[in-house]
C-alpha cells in the first residue's frame, strides 16, 4: 500500500448534488433557489449591510458629532518619558529630533509635552505644542521651553 492506492471509506465522501437536471432529479424546477425574489434570479448577490429591504443599521443610527478639517492631531509625549530620555541618553536639551531618535515619535505628526509624570532635571525642551501644566513643570525644574 502506498499513497497511490489510499481512497476515504465508504459512505464518507457523498456523492454531489446535482442541481437544474430535469424534474426527475427532483432537484428540477427552481433548482433548490425557492419562488421569486432577488435570491431566486440569476446574478444576485447581497450587498454589503442589506437588510431585506428593511431600513439598514447604518442609516437607522443617528449621526452625530462634528470632525473640523482644520484639527491638528499632536502625538503626546509625556514628562516622564522626557525624564527617562534625559536620564538614559544625559542630554539636557530634548527637541523634535532627540524624540525621533529615542522612538518616541515618527516626525509626521506635531508633538504635543503633556503634565503626566514628574521632571526633576533642568531640560531644555522644543517641541509643537505643551499644555499649561506641563509648561508649569518644566519651568519650575528650571528649565525652558521652545514652541516651534
Amino acid at each position: 500500500m502506498d499513497l497511490s492506492n489510499l481512497k476515504p471509506a465508504v459512505g464518507s465522501v457523498p456523492k454531489k448534488t446535482r442541481i437544474g437536471r430535469g424534474a426527475g432529479s427532483g432537484k428540477g424546477g427552481t433548482s433548490t433557489r425557492g419562488h421569486k425574489g432577488a435570491k431566486s434570479r440569476s446574478g444576485y448577490s447581497r450587498k454589503i449591510g442589506f437588510e431585506g429591504g428593511q431600513m439598514p443599521l447604518q442609516r437607522r443610527l443617528p449621526k452625530f458629532g462634528f470632525k473640523p478639517l482644520s484639527r491638528t492631531e499632536y502625538k503626546a509625549v509625556n514628562l516622564v518619558d522626557l525624564e527617562n530620555l534625559a536620564n538614559s541618553a544625559n542630554l539636557e536639551k530634548i527637541g523634535v529630533a532627540e524624540l525621533i531618535a529615542a522612538g518616541l515619535v515618527n516626525g509626521k505628526q506635531p508633538v504635543k509635552i503633556l503634565a503626566n509624570g514628574k521632571l526633576t532635571k533642568k531640560l531644555t525642551v522644543e517641541a509643537n505644542a505643551f499644555s499649561a501644566a506641563a509648561e508649569k513643570a518644566i519651568v519650575e525644574a528650571g528649565g525652558s521651553i521652545n514652541k516651534i
